[in-house]
């Protein structure tokens, strides 16, 4: 099974680019259940939700597991929150990767 992560154009154009190799998820029950503990075959990154075979708004990369990381960003407003940071980079793990 893989991990499919719908993404907003910026940062999709920037993980294709090879410039973002995080992807952030905040840490919710949502995602905890779908990322603790678990393990995929790969990720499936898209921009929006594409048709079906519209390869050009899809990446798929290796799973390479995610770290917990306090952070701030403007998409989860000005204080600082727990994210799981998952690796989307293609290239190596991360130190400390699930």
């Amino acid at each position: 099974m893989k991990l499919h992560l719908s993404l907003k154009r910026k940062y999709f154009d920037e993980i294709k680019a090879g410039t973002k190799v995080e992807e952030y998820r905040k840490v919710t029950d949502y995602w905890s259940k779908r990322l603790v503990g678990k393990s995929y075959e790969g990720i499936v990154l898209k921009w929006g939700y594409p048709k079906t075979g519209d390869t050009e708004f899809v990446i798929e990369r290796p799973w390479l597991g995610f770290v917990r990381k306090t952070i701030t960003h403007p998409l989860f407003g000005p204080n600082p929150v727990e994210v799981f940071a998952i690796d989307v980079s293609g290239r190596q793990a991360l130190k400390g990767g699930e």
